[in-house]
């Protein structure tokens, strides 16, 4: 059995909170959304100054994000899976007879 050190013990402690106070937020602040997307702060400023992350400066200077927008952000670009692509190409040359 392995033994974590007490920092180690905190630190996973330390995530669980977080983890769990991020499921009642509806609005993050970039460190927030940093942890809860795993991208750094420094990727994440680069996407708003080029606006392709959905995001609010309602004073111009701090930066919050509608957690349900970055959800469907991180969502989009779906890939469709093998037997969804067969099952198209199938309905495809049906539909063409």
């Amino acid at each position: 059995m392995e033994t974590m050190t007490i920092n180690q013990r905190l630190d996973k402690i330390e995530q669980i909170l977080k983890a769990q106070s991020l499921q009642n937020k509806k609005v993050l602040n970039i460190d927030e959304v940093a942890h809860f997307t795993g991208l750094s702060k420094l990727y994440l400023y680069k996407l708003t100054s080029k606006n392709e992350i959905p995001h609010s400066k309602p004073n111009g200077k701090n930066i919050f994000f509608n957690k349900s927008e970055i959800e469907e952000w991180l969502l989009r670009n779906r890939q469709a899976t093998n037997e969804e692509l067969e099952a198209e190409a199938v309905n495809y040359s049906v539909n063409r007879l």
